[in-house]
């Protein structure tokens, strides 16, 4: 199995990045980590092993990035404002320099924007703010909204409030998109959520689906058994949704 490692200075980050590359052709992956995740993660939850099949048969390319949430949604010294502002960097990040790199290596016309958990968040928002460049988004176990206050879990931007939340927040963007060509690219790409039966933000994941609903979009709502929150069950999802 094809597995590359790349590193480079980030100049809109203002650090050295990493991401790995796994698979030599097919539909490229984008993957986004966990909130505690590297850009080894996928590989660590032996979560590429559950999907070697399909990237040993050349129809799944994965490429791992990795995460600076600890320098933007959980760093908590920081204001919130500054801390929306980090993450938005970090898209930029993707946008102007991982995915040049992942179409220059691979020509593939399928991208698939992916991730669990908080990487969930990070693969749905990049997709449904840039749908053009997304043909697939699969997100496992995720939260839409940072500003909700669920369980134990809590706003991760201390009631902060801009137009930068607005436009990071799919929940909230979503319902008031009236814009003809971005809900043209939203409708050809293949949507799938999934979620557990008692993960707290099951009420979130429907809402999104509900939204979804009224904009037209087509997708796919799954409701597991349990939480449904841990890598054991993210083995059993990719191989089934990717």
């Amino acid at each position: 199995m094809n597995r590359e490692y790349h590193r480079w200075y980030s100049q809109r980050l203002q650090r050295e990045m990493e991401l790995l590359v796994v698979g030599h052709s097919g539909a490229k992956v984008l993957v986004f980590p966990t909130r505690d995740g590297r850009f080894h993660e996928y590989e660590d939850l032996h979560l590429v092993h559950s999907v070697a099949s399909k990237i040993e048969a050349g129809h799944l390319q994965l490429w791992c990035v990795d995460s600076i949430d600890w320098e933007s949604f959980y760093c908590f010294w920081n204001t919130p404002a500054d801390r929306i502002r980090r993450h938005m960097l970090f898209e930029e990040y993707i946008l102007h320099e991982v995915m040049p790199l992942m179409h220059g290596m691979n020509p593939h016309p399928c991208t698939i924007a992916h991730g669990c958990s908080l990487g969930a968040y990070h693969a749905a928002n990049i997709a449904f703010r840039h749908p053009d460049k997304f043909q697939k988004l699969v997100a496992l176990s995720g939260r839409y909204d940072l500003t909700l206050s669920v369980d134990v879990f809590h706003d991760l931007l201390n009631g902060h409030y801009d137009e930068n939340v607005y436009f990071n927040t799919p929940t909230h963007f979503l319902p008031n998109l009236r814009c003809d060509w971005h809900l043209e690219h939203l409708r050809r790409m293949d949507m799938v959520i999934v979620v557990g039966a008692d993960d707290p933000f099951l009420d979130n994941n429907r809402y999104l689906s509900a939204i979804l609903d009224a904009k037209g979009l087509s997708h796919r709502l799954h409701v597991w058994e349990g939480r449904a929150h841990r890598a054991s069950c993210w083995r059993k999802m990719a191989p089934l949704y990717l």
